[in-house]
Formats: structure tokens, C-alpha cells, sequence
């Protein structure tokens, strides 16, 4: 491997594992101060539909931050193949299982009220506004 590509693609690759982190946090965060009403709800856990904060303008925060490590990582490599390849087919699985898997498990666990939640909110939103608020620093 080219000692220069390498160069490009680090710093990149580590940008990007920054941001994915940030957008896990920015949505944990929410989830963590509006997510729990019942003492009794598991830590992980969410007893309330969560519509506040960064849920206000995208379902799925987290996960969106799920989707980027594995082009962080490869960025990070530096290989091409995985850069190229690989890593864009785990993007995709990763959104093909959120937009099956947890839309539903959602869709079970909060009833009509998700349902009228996901026709006003967009799955991710990729607004100026809305990037920058799950990208920011807090």
C-alpha cells in the first residue's frame, strides 16, 4: 500500500469514526433523559416514544452513526477492497436490517403513536440543521 494514500485515508477514516461516534451519543443522550418513565425500565431500555431532541428530525440517530463505522474502519485500513467493497455492503446491510428490524420492533412495542411518528420524521435526515445538531459536540 501507498504510504501516501495512507495518509489520506487515516485522518479521514478517523474524522469519520468521530462523527459516527457523536451522532450514537447525540441520539443516546436523548434517549437516556426521555426515553425511561418507569423506574423499573431496564438501562438499555425505552418505556416512552421518544420525539424530542434529535428524534425530532430523524428515527434513527444512532443507528445513522452505526452506518459509518464501517467506512471509518475502512478508511482507516486503508484498503482499498474494504474501502470499495466491503464496506458499503455492511452499510447497506445495516440499514436494510434498521429499516426492517427496528421499524417493526418499534412499530410492536409503541403501536399507532410510531406510526403517526414516522409519517412526519424521515428514518434519517440529511438537512444542514439537522447534521449539524447530530454531529455537534455536548
Amino acid at each position: 500500500m501507498n504510504p501516501i494514500y495512507h495518509l489520506l485515508t487515516l485522518p479521514v477514516g478517523s474524522f469519520l469514526m468521530v462523527m459516527a461516534f457523536r451522532a450514537a451519543a447525540a441520539g443516546g443522550r436523548e434517549l437516556a433523559k426521555a426515553g425511561r418513565v418507569e423506574p423499573s425500565t431496564p438501562r438499555l431500555e425505552t418505556d416512552t416514544l421518544v420525539t424530542t431532541g434529535i428524534y425530532a428530525h430523524m428515527r434513527h440517530p444512532m443507528l445513522f452513526g452505526l452506518t459509518l463505522v464501517p467506512m471509518a474502519l475502512a478508511l482507516i485500513v486503508g484498503s482499498p477492497f474494504f474501502i470499495l467493497v466491503l464496506a458499503p455492503l455492511e452499510m447497506i446491510f445495516i440499514i436494510v436490517m434498521v429499516l426492517t428490524i427496528e421499524e417493526r420492533e418499534c412499530r410492536s412495542k409503541f403501536g399507532p403513536s410510531y406510526d403517526e411518528y414516522a409519517k412526519k420524521v424521515p428514518p434519517i435526515c440529511f438537512k444542514k440543521e439537522c447534521l449539524m445538531r447530530l454531529f455537534s459536540k455536548k
